[in-house]
């Protein structure tokens, strides 16, 4: 069996990759990079270590040791780890955080990639075994959006596909054709309920790829979390980039929007 490896972050989707790459075959050795990894991708890897994802060496060694020369990055992992204190990197991620040009998404998993490189490891493409998640064009949901939700979804999408040029974020949060929230370092959920929360109701959601996007890394993915952030506030409608967004339990998010009458596109 061809064995890959896995660098996983927070929520489902490590756990949805590594049942896919299961089916098709594939050993699959894991490394759980922080505390709040889906204790359920034990049960469907060959292997699982958690290392922090600030213990460079360690994570490149963990792979050497396991002979995977493929790895998938995976999972939700928010830049704000580098400025909360919460994790201590080693001398080495020390190191090449220091000397990075800045501190953009981007430049900084590009760092990830280099040094797997430099080790023998091909970072590949997060969706090569997931692909089947990211839905097509079209409303999702039973509910259509109305005129005025449609068009704060196209404005959104807009003001979020420019964020993403800049390399910022990849979601805003609208209300009657006007910006409330864009995305930086605090993460999807958190931006959904800023401007949830000055909107006071009725704030559209949209999330895309960046126009550069590096399907290695960082691709857009919504799934229950989203849409509960956006209960939480009000939000009435979220517009996501169709055939690049990666959706992850399915069934239960659109229980949930539906539940709660909230309308899905993707576009």
């Amino acid at each position: 069996m061809e064995r890959i490896g896995l660098l996983a972050g927070a929520g489902k989707l490590p756990v949805e990759c590594a049942k896919a790459a299961k089916l098709l075959g594939y050993e699959v050795y894991a490394v759980a990079l922080l505390p709040e990894t889906d204790a359920e991708l034990k049960e469907c890897t060959a292997d699982c270590q958690s290392i922090s994802i600030a213990h460079l060496d360690a994570v490149l060694n963990y792979l050497k040791e396991h002979q995977v020369s493929k790895v998938t990055m995976i999972g939700k992992v928010t830049k704000e780890l580098l400025f909360s204190g919460k994790v201590q990197p080693d001398a080495r991620m020390l190191k090449l955080i220091m000397d990075l040009p800045d501190r953009k998404d981007d430049t900084i998993m590009m760092m990830f990639v280099r040094e797997l490189a430099k080790a023998g490891i091909q970072a590949f493409d997060q969706t090569a075994l997931i692909r089947r998640l990211m839905p097509h064009r079209g409303v999702i949901t039973k509910r259509e959006p109305t005129a005025e939700e449609r068009k704060d979804m196209e404005f959104g999408f807009r003001m979020a596909k420019e964020i993403g040029r800049l390399d910022v974020g990849q979601t805003a949060v609208v209300k009657n054709m006007a910006v409330m929230a864009l995305e930086a370092i605090e993460g999807t959920d958190a931006c959904i309920r800023r401007g949830g929360e000055l909107a006071r109701g009725g704030a559209v959601v949209a999330k895309v790829a960046k126009p550069q996007q590096d399907d290695r890394f960082d691709v857009p993915t919504v799934g229950l979390a989203t849409i509960q952030s956006m209960v939480d506030v009000g939000a009435t409608a979220l517009a996501i980039e169709a055939d690049k967004t990666l959706l992850v339990e399915r069934e239960e998010m659109l229980a949930l929007a539906e539940a709660n009458n909230i309308t899905i596109a993707a576009m």
